[in-house]
């Protein structure tokens, strides 16, 4: 009878001290997700403070975010009896298979470091690389989130990104627009090409320098053919673009141009 009771007294004791734990490990977790989420505000308004570029503010809270959260879950399971240097090697013994499952993974972050230190973009610009084109919203620690045209959002791993060619819209102040003016034969091209000038001039956020260009660019059945390259932000790119279709169809009909039409001539046979 004794013997019973010394185990249910220990079953009890056992039972208090894991509940206890149990308790302790959900007022922790509590306490340091609260913790967690006051230390990122904290790092972000300093951030935001010191007018630190939105691509380095978002990497940088992700990180944290992940340090953090690692450094939590290390302290709950010290609650618990679990010796933390030996939770650290069987991390490292972890983190050496799941690197060798994982290099893809492991290769989206290297790259995401490397995007960061070397800058071939930032957050708002926009951008075409490993088949996506449009707008930088977020670089993370594996991967970049990005608003294409049509509105719709995608997320491309940093090593696709990083290991294709990038090709950035924004980095430089203007980007040259081009489009082609299809003239008729006899049409006078010097003529056109200052009309087109003029026009050009008119049409709002097309650069003045460097100055838009109108040039015979080939000549084909129909005619000769014009090249009209404005230059423009890239932010007003299309309005720039659709608005210099507009001028060349305009200055056509204004000036009285004919259609441009293919002109053939058939002869007839040799006599035998």
């Amino acid at each position: 009878m004794s013997a019973d009771l010394t185990v249910l007294d220990n079953l009890g004791n056992m039972a208090l001290m894991v509940g206890a734990r149990v308790v302790g490990a959900i007022i922790l977790w509590a306490i340091g997700r609260m913790a967690i989420r006051f230390a990122r505000k904290l790092v972000k308004s300093r951030l935001a403070a010191k007018a630190l570029d939105p691509t380095a503010s978002k990497y940088l809270d992700s990180a944290l975010s992940v340090l953090l959260n690692l450094i939590l879950v290390v302290a709950i399971l010290g609650l618990f009896g679990v010796e933390t240097t030996t939770f650290a090697a069987v991390l490292a013994a972890a983190g050496v298979a799941i690197g060798m499952a994982w290099s893809g993974l492991l290769a989206n972050f290297a790259a995401g470091a490397f995007i960061m230190v070397l800058r071939p973009f930032k957050v708002g610009d926009f951008i075409e690389s490993a088949g996506v084109t449009g707008t930088v919203v977020e670089i993370g620690l594996f991967v970049t989130v990005i608003n294409q045209m049509d509105g719709v959002r995608t997320i491309v791993g940093n090593n696709a990104l990083f290991s294709s060619t990038i090709r950035n819209f924004s980095a430089n102040p203007h980007r040259r627009v081009e489009l082609v003016a299809q003239l008729a034969h006899g049409v006078d091209v010097q003529d056109a090409i200052a009309r087109l000038k003029a026009r050009l001039a008119e049409i709002d956020h097309v650069a003045t320098t460097p100055a838009p260009e109108v040039n015979v660019l080939q000549f084909t059945l129909a005619g000769p053919v014009l090249s009209v390259r404005p230059y423009t932000h890239n932010d007003h790119y299309w309005q720039v673009y659709f608005d210099t279709n507009a001028a060349i169809k305009a200055m056509g009909g204004e000036a009285g141009y004919p259609v441009p039409e293919q002109h053939f001539r058939v002869a007839p046979p040799p006599a035998a």
